[in-house]
């Protein structure tokens, strides 16, 4: 599976520059900040995809992956499908109809008509399984504990 699309579509946002609402109380936007953050850091993004790459099938062409998933996107939908306790009903309908969402799995302005099928998200996420995630977890809370310390620091 490819860890994410080599260029930018037309009309596509940077995922460093997608503005998330940062007053909104919903758990969604809150969930995103965190995924934007790990994506920026160079260091925690490569460490991220070794993982997801080291946890999908032998069989699956890492070249061609499946449709429309990117190791990227699987793990937007796979921490968003977690985070959320959700079924994947609504994970279905996030992944289509929630505009930050979509541009977080980088869909542009002119990739509106971009489809997830129900089941390739049920096929592409359920790859994330306890010990994949187990070690994603690692990655994220050895950046966590980074962070924590720069702000520690004295100004």
């Amino acid at each position: 599976m490819r860890t994410i699309q080599n260029e930018r579509m037309l009309g596509e946002i940077d995922i460093s520059q997608i503005k998330i609402d940062v007053k909104s109380r919903d758990d969604i936007p809150q969930i995103l900040r965190g995924i934007q953050y790990l994506y920026t850091n160079e260091e925690t993004r490569n460490k991220l995809f070794i993982a997801l790459e080291r946890a999908m099938p032998s069989n699956i062409d890492k070249n061609n992956g499946r449709p429309g998933m990117t190791l990227w996107r699987v793990f937007v939908l796979g921490v968003l499908r977690l985070n959320l306790n959700c079924d994947y009903d609504r994970l279905h309908s996030l992944a289509n109809n929630y505009k930050t969402v979509r541009e977080m799995l980088g869909h542009g302005a002119f990739d509106e008509e971009y489809y997830y099928e129900l089941q390739t998200l049920k096929d592409n996420v359920r790859l994330l399984t306890p010990e994949v995630l187990d070690k994603i977890n690692h990655v994220v809370v050895d950046e966590g504990h980074k962070l924590l310390k720069k702000k520690e620091l004295p100004a």
